[in-house]
């Protein structure tokens, strides 16, 4: 029922997890498709997309937070229809440790998380048509938040709230923006950060996880799969009518 041939998209954080299952879900419904990661794997990755279409995927090898690299990957970049903002750096940071490390990673996850988003959004704008469709993703803590993860929280907020303008600002120009806020889904961040949480609280994984899906209005802890329909929603033809927006897929976690 949707059918993106002729479209061109850029997902990015899509080495993997809930980037790649966007990249792919995209794909196989008609997209050309282009994935940027910070990581190794990005060339796997856009070979098993190309496997799974039957279709060439590019790959960019870039970090965010570099102007120059992006401008170097639009300059490759004809025209885009879609852009997915998925790159993102989910880690632990207590206020309460009074580290160096900490302060770093603070500044780390704000500079992926906000800077990067606001830099991939400026550098793709000329390529962006009337009609076209910009998704960040931010996450179910964008609506509430936990201990010790200030700066991954924060950083959610901020990307709603950068939605929100590049909604007001750009849809005279036709360009509809919103945001996705997944709940837990079983992603290497979402392991690790669960890893984490237990080893401070002395407690198994296997209980932290119980707790999240108690949490839930569903039962069942989503995979990565699970959360691409709502982003081909966005970015076809039937969400024409939404921008501004920040849509939960969390299986009733946060209720609001």
């Amino acid at each position: 029922m949707i059918n993106f041939q002729n479209k061109s998209v850029l997902v990015t954080g899509a080495s993997r997890g809930i980037g790649f299952a966007v990249a792919e879900a995209l794909a196989v419904a008609g997209a050309d498709v282009a994935i940027l990661a910070n990581d190794d794997l990005v060339t796997d990755a856009a070979a098993r997309l190309s496997d799974a279409c039957g279709r060439p995927v590019q790959a960019f090898f870039t970090d965010i937070t570099d102007k120059t690299a992006l401008q170097t990957v639009f300059a490759s970049i004809s025209t885009l229809d879609v852009l997915v903002n998925n790159a993102g750096l989910e880690l632990i940071t207590p206020l309460t440790d009074p580290s160096d490390e900490v302060d770093a990673t603070f500044a780390r996850i704000i500079d992926i998380n906000v800077r990067g988003t606001w830099n991939v959004t400026r550098a793709a704008l000329p390529l962006l048509k009337p009609g076209a469709r910009i998704i960040n993703t931010a996450s179910v803590w964008a609506k509430s938040a936990v201990g010790e993860f200030a700066a991954y929280i924060a950083s959610k907020h901020a990307v709603v709230g950068l939605t929100r303008t590049f909604a007001r600002e750009l849809g005279p120009r036709g360009i509809a923006v919103n945001a996705v806020c997944p709940g837990w889904v079983r992603t290497v961040a979402s392991v690790r950060s669960a890893k984490t949480m237990a080893e401070r609280t002395e407690r198994s994984e296997a209980d932290i996880f119980a707790d999240v899906v108690a949490a839930q209005a569903l039962p069942g802890l989503m995979e990565p799969a699970d959360v691409a329909g709502l982003y081909l929603f966005l970015a076809s033809d039937l969400s024409n009518n939404i921008t501004g927006q920040a849509i939960g897929v969390d299986r009733g976690e946060f209720l609001g």
